[in-house]
């Protein structure tokens, strides 16, 4: 399995949350982002692990299966100091 864990500084966010009935648990607003979906992880000791995903539209998914087509885009990238690249930088340094 790949590493999931990319830090370690782990923060608590909420304590004693119980499920519901239908054995869900609600999160706080601070840790859930719009349209985010998640991977869940559990280990042996029955701690759980959500891994943040997003979906990309299909129409730009040939950018991230053409490696040489992502390297112009993240050379450009490298090249403009000025953009503000926000959420987008962490997919292009996990498509490196």
């Amino acid at each position: 399995m790949m590493m999931i864990i990319k830090d370690n500084k782990f923060t608590r966010v909420a304590d004693s949350i119980k499920p519901d009935s239908r054995k869900r648990v609600s999160l706080p607003k601070s840790v859930v982002g719009e349209d985010t979906m998640y991977h869940v992880y559990s280990n042996s000791l029955g701690q759980i692990i959500l891994d943040p995903q997003v979906a990309i539209p299909a129409s730009e998914l040939w950018l991230f299966n053409n490696k040489e087509a992502l390297d112009i885009v993240k050379e450009g990238l490298t090249q403009t100091e000025s953009i503000n690249l926000g959420s987008f930088a962490q997919y292009v340094e996990d498509a490196a």
